[in-house]
């Protein structure tokens, strides 16, 4: 009998301490990403490989299975669903906006713009991989109302984008509906898609002055200068 009371104390304990270790990973890792981008890039340019290395290592500490990671085709329907019919609604003011101001035409598409959406595409599934799959999955262990862990998340994708004010507002805001969405319905590549479109238009029609070509951090404040 007290062998098996140990045992559940054991179990309590470790139940206990599993969002505390959350807690800490998402901090550290998260002041890992901040540090690479305005520190670490440019005098150690392949230090994204350890931090990629360490959340890997993650996800086998902790069982993560592909489902639960969002990249299998599990809800892919459901949540395209949910985020594309918003992620239109989102992009018509900006597409109405290029094609009066003359800032976006109808072209053939071309291997260049091909081969542009595919490598900006990659990006955007990386980035969601990172911000649902990893800091999102982990945030809701440490916070159990779904609705505050999301807005934590919106708020960290837009942290890394600071001082960009364009992509600070857009990320906040898709951060924070993608983590809502992606907290229902395990899938990441809807959310990507939906970011890769809005990104494009976004970096189509916004005044390169503000957006300084899609930059973050010190690229942002460096823009221009020769």
């Amino acid at each position: 009998m007290s062998q098996v009371a140990s045992d559940e104390e054991r179990e309590a304990g470790a139940s206990a301490r599993r969002p505390v270790a959350a807690a800490f990973e998402v901090a550290l890792m998260f002041a890992g990403i901040l540090a690479y981008i305005w520190r670490l890039q440019h005098p150690y340019p392949h230090i994204w490989i350890a931090l990629l290395a360490l959340i890997l290592l993650s996800h086998v500490l902790r069982r993560d299975t592909v489902r639960g990671l969002g990249l299998g085709g599990t809800d892919i329907g459901t949540s395209a669903i949910r985020v594309l019919p918003l992620a239109i609604l989102l992009c018509l003011p900006m597409l109405y906006y290029g094609f009066t101001r003359e800032h976006l035409a109808l072209l053939w598409p071309t291997w260049q713009s091909l081969i542009l959406l595919l490598g900006y595409g990659s990006w955007c599934v990386f980035q969601q991989y990172l911000t649902q799959s990893y800091f999102n999955n982990r945030l809701m262990l440490v916070i159990h109302n779904r609705h505050l862990s999301s807005a934590l998340v919106g708020i960290m994708f837009s942290a890394t984008h600071i001082p960009n004010p364009i992509l600070m507002a857009a990320t906040l805001l898709a951060g924070i509906v993608f983590a809502e969405i992606f907290a229902r319905y395990r899938n990441i590549w809807p959310l990507a898609l939906a970011q890769a479109v809005g990104g494009l238009l976004l970096a189509a029609v916004a005044p390169d002055a503000l957006i300084h070509h899609m930059r973050v951090g010190p690229g942002y404040l460096f823009y221009g200068i020769r």
